[in-house]
């Protein structure tokens, strides 16, 4: 069966941009919910270019459906996924001179 994961990292990159509190990416997610997704992803940056740790915080609290949380392979992050448990963490890599992500995992090397 056919799932819809909603991506809300570029509502986030729009509130960074313009330095204020909105749009909020947890109002992005719940309408995402109410349009019929089955899960929200998100990925958390070592340098929190757009999602921040309060985003994570609380959609961890608010979120129906399945949490997908994207992050670096580095300590930290890994910490940080471990105390909050999203129901699905998913290992990409990090470019700090990236717009967004570019690029998947060499796992063959």
């Amino acid at each position: 069966m056919a799932t819809l994961g909603v991506n809300i990292d570029h509502v986030a990159t729009i509130r960074e941009a313009r330095r204020t509190i909105e749009p909020d990416p947890v109002w992005a997610a719940a309408a995402a919910e109410l349009g019929g997704a089955d899960a929200i992803t998100i990925h958390l940056r070592e340098d929190r270019r757009h999602i921040q740790d309060r985003d994570l915080e609380v959609l961890k609290k608010t979120v129906q459906v399945k949490l997908n949380l994207e992050l670096a392979m580095n300590p930290l992050m890994v910490d940080i996924a471990c105390r909050v448990a999203p129901d699905q963490v998913t290992i990409v890599p990090e470019n700090r001179e990236e717009v967004t992500t570019e690029g998947g995992l060499d796992v063959v090397r």
